[in-house]
């Protein structure tokens, strides 16, 4: 069986010239290259350069290189207001990503040679980037079960081009390379001219110093797991136990937290908060990333945010069957699974009355238990004020069910009886 090579190619340049010299090493070693093209429809331009990406390949076929095009049209625009290289970009992977794995290829190479990472250093750095911003582009990293490889990073510029001129390739150009709405293209036009006449090594060293990036980021990634190791309970982070770190390893084991909470990094601004108010007394919350970063009881956790209840609330709900309740004036949904022993008997649940909490109520928690306040019976179970929403459920004028607390210990059906387990689930701020 052939091995497969994917390689990322927009038909410019450097793209172009890689899919050649990948294409002409891979003849006679048993391996098959696919030219992966995205159409972005972003430029009239667009029609053409996927036209010619896949007459190159024809021709380079022709000619025996195991070569073959594999082209996609995105369909989708740019939110407004979100920026165009963004976008691109991340629709870009996500596409080439989804064409690799169909293709069967396990590699994907990209283009981007030693000055494209000297550049991604410098606007890192202008842009006030940390350790992981300067360390640039990875040579190599695995992602999306894909491995992604730049093997011209640290090749120059100037060797790219004399191999495009020595093979007589044909690369076209986008216009938009020259439009100075984009950072890197007034980078490129204005500065970096006047930085290598007064610097003439500054793409060497600039590509030097984001290797050094690397490895010190790959530093910091390992002394925060080790930190991590010591004030990380699960998925909460030990606040005291944090604490107890100097400042700067602090700040990392944190950074490190968040990003394995949503698998990105947190901003710098929500960073130096949490660095400040912290370490503290009582609950408390910070929306974050479409959700809540929750301080309760010396524990740090991220959770969904829950939505907003609607001013009208379903005031009676009847429970037959098992299955999931909306309940939408409520924020959520009631999950009712038949169980053996341990659940309300279903003649409990024809017809239930839901209420909000209004002081008083008694909840038992065990049949060897007494019947305590709610805010007692929260306090003992540990649930913080943003999981105690939700209705009470009431039958017959007898508290049946609490969000947070489950079936209250008197309405526990007998062995023999139709029994549900009732659950209740929040809805989150996506849910309609």
């Amino acid at each position: 069986m052939r091995g497969i090579v994917a390689v990322a190619c927009s038909g410019g340049r450097d793209s172009l010239a890689l899919l050649h010299a990948t294409a002409t090493a891979a003849r006679g070693q048993g391996l098959d290259v696919v030219a992966l093209h995205i159409h972005h429809g972003l430029l009239p331009e667009a029609d053409a350069w996927f036209d010619h990406v896949e007459s190159m390949c024809r021709r380079w076929a022709a000619e025996g290189l195991p070569v073959r095009f594999i082209g996609h049209r995105l369909t989708a625009r740019p939110r407004r207001g979100e920026s165009v290289e963004a976008w691109a970009r991340d629709a870009r992977y996500a596409a080439l990503a989804t064409m690799a794995r169909e293709a069967g290829a396990g590699l994907v190479l990209l283009g981007h040679h030693r000055r494209d990472q000297a550049e991604t250093f410098l606007l890192q750095a202008l842009r006030g980037g940390g350790v992981a911003g300067l360390s640039a582009m990875p040579s190599r990293i695995e992602r999306d079960g894909l491995v992604w490889q730049r093997p011209w990073l640290d090749v120059p510029r100037a060797h790219i081009e004399q191999y495009v001129r020595q093979c007589g390739l044909d690369s076209v150009d986008d216009p938009s390379n020259t439009d100075p709405r984009f950072a890197r293209n007034r980078l490129r036009e204005a500065v970096w001219p006047v930085l290598v006449e007064a610097f003439p090594d500054a793409e060497v060293a600039l590509a030097a110093s984001a290797r050094w990036a690397q490895q010190a980021a790959q530093v910091l990634d390992e002394v925060a797991a080790a930190d991590l190791a010591t004030c990380a309970v699960g998925e909460r982070l030990d606040i005291a136990a944090w604490s107890r770190l100097g400042e700067a390893r602090r700040i990392n084991a944190l950074r490190a937290w968040l990003r394995e909470r949503r698998g990105e990094p947190a901003t710098a601004a929500l960073v130096e908060r949490l660095r400040t108010e912290l370490i503290g007394t009582g609950p408390a919350c910070w929306a974050w990333a479409g959700g809540e970063l929750r301080r309760y009881r010396g524990r740090l956790s991220f959770g969904q945010a829950v939505a907003a209840v609607a001013p009208s609330r379903e005031p009676t709900l009847a429970i037959r069957r098992a299955g999931r309740y909306r309940l939408p004036g409520w924020g959520g949904a009631v999950h009712a699974t038949r169980v053996d022993e341990g659940g309300v008997p279903l003649a409990w649940l024809a017809h239930l009355d839901l209420r909000e909490r209004q002081g008083g109520e008694q909840f038992q928690a065990g049949f060897s238990r007494p019947a305590r306040s709610l805010k007692k019976q929260y306090q003992a179970a540990g649930v913080p004020e943003w999981d105690r929403g939700g209705p009470l459920l009431f039958s017959g004028g007898q508290l049946v069910f609490v969000p947070g607390l489950g079936i209250d210990a008197r309405v526990v059906g007998l062995p023999g009886q139709a029994q549900m387990m009732l659950a209740w689930e929040a809805a989150n701020v996506t849910e309609g």
